[in-house]
C-alpha cells in the first residue's frame, strides 16, 4: 500500500550498570510473568536540566540518567512504575500499576500516592500518561485487559487536580498516549489490538468519536510508547519487535528505527540539544538507545498557568 519505511539506525546511549542489575531479586511483577530479569526499563522523560528519567517496572525503581549516561536510583519502593512524565513545574508523575498515579519528590527521594480512585472506584492498573499544554493529564488504566478482556480505560485529570473524565472504556490494553499538534486528537496505543486509536476531542474536552488510525502487524505484543515531533509525525514503539515506527500525520510510514540491542523496545522521548535525538528504552538488555530524526520533538513545558 505504501513504499517501505526508510531504515534508521540506533546506538546505545546508556546501559544499566551491573551494580544496579538485580538479577536474582524476585518481585511480584516478575512472579506474575514467571520471568527472571535484572530490570525492565520504561517511561523515559527529560527534565529541564537535561537528565533522562525512567522507571524499572520489574523492581519498583525510579531512575535518573545524567547527560553522560550515568544511572542513579532516586527511589526504590514496593510498586510497579510503568510510565513517567514531568509537569512544566518540575513535578514528576508516575503511572503505577499497583498504586495508581504517584508523585515523586526528587529532592527528598520519596514517592507518594496522588490519585488512587475515580468516583470511589479503584484504578485497575495504570500504564502511561501524557500532559497537555494546558496542564491536563491524560492516562491509561490498562489493568489486565486484552482482546478476551476488553476492560481498559482512558482518563483525563483536569489541571485543577480534582476533575477526572472518563474518555473511553472497553479497550484491549490501552498503553502509550499523546496528543496531536492541535490537541484535538488523542492517539492511544492499544497493545493487544496491535493498533493506534484516534480519540477526537470536542472543544469542551468530551470525546466525540474514536477510530482506528493505524493498524500494525506482526510481533507477539503490539504498540507501546508514543511521541510526537514538531511536524506532527507520530513515533510508535513496537514492543517485542525491536522497532520504533515514525508515521506521518496522514498515517503513512516514514521511517523504521531498529534497535541495535534487544527486541523489547518499550517507550520513547525526544531530547538532545536540538531536540532531534529520539531516546528509546529497551528492557531485555537494560539499555537506552538513541537515534537521530529529521524533526525535533514537540516542545514540552508549554503550560504557563
Amino acid at each position: 500500500m505504501y513504499p517501505p519505511a526508510e531504515p534508521l539506525q540506533t546506538e546505545v546511549f546508556a546501559r544499566l550498570p551491573e551494580s544496579l542489575q538485580l538479577t536474582d531479586q524476585p518481585s511480584t511483577w516478575l512472579a506474575a510473568r514467571h520471568a527472571k530479569m535484572h530490570s525492565f526499563l520504561e517511561g523515559p522523560a527529560f527534565d529541564r536540566a537535561g537528565n533522562l528519567w525512567c522507571v524499572d517496572l520489574a523492581h519498583g525503581r525510579i531512575l535518573r540518567v545524567d547527560p553522560a549516561g550515568n544511572f542513579e536510583v532516586i527511589v526504590s519502593y514496593a510498586g510497579e512504575p510503568n510510565g513517567l512524565k514531568i509537569h512544566q513545574d518540575g513535578r514528576i508523575f508516575v503511572a503505577d500499576h499497583l498504586h495508581g498515579l504517584m508523585l515523586v519528590d526528587p529532592h527528598a527521594k520519596t514517592i507518594r500516592p496522588y490519585l488512587q480512585h475515580v468516583q470511589r472506584e479503584g484504578l485497575r492498573g495504570l500504564n502511561d500518561l501524557f500532559f497537555a499544554s494546558n496542564g491536563d493529564l491524560y492516562f491509561t488504566d490498562q489493568g489486565e485487559s486484552a482482546l478476551n478482556n476488553p476492560t481498559g480505560r482512558v482518563f483525563r485529570l483536569r489541571a485543577d487536580g480534582k476533575t477526572v473524565d472518563l474518555l473511553m472504556d472497553g479497550l484491549a490494553g490501552p498503553n502509550g498516549l499523546v496528543l496531536n499538534k492541535a490537541e484535538n486528537v488523542l492517539y492511544v496505543a492499544i497493545t493487544h489490538d496491535n493498533a493506534i486509536y484516534a480519540l477526537r476531542l470536542e472543544p469542551d474536552g468530551t470525546m466525540k468519536k474514536a477510530s482506528r488510525f493505524i493498524q500494525l502487524s506482526g510481533s507477539t505484543a503490539g504498540p507501546d510508547g508514543l511521541a510526537l515531533d514538531e511536524a506532527g509525525n507520530l513515533a510508535i514503539v513496537h514492543a517485542q519487535a525491536g522497532t520504533v515506527w515514525l508515521f506521518s500525520p496522514l498515517g503513512e510510514p516514514l521511517y523504521r528505527i531498529r534497535s541495535c540491542a534487544g527486541l523489547r523496545t518499550t517507550n520513547v522521548a525526544f531530547g538532545g540539544d536540538d531536540g532531534r535525538s529520539l531516546y528509546i528504552t529497551e528492557a531485555d538488555q537494560g539499555v537506552i538507545l538513541r537515534a537521530r530524526l529529521p524533526h525535533p520533538g514537540k516542545p514540552m513545558y508549554s503550560h504557563t498557568n
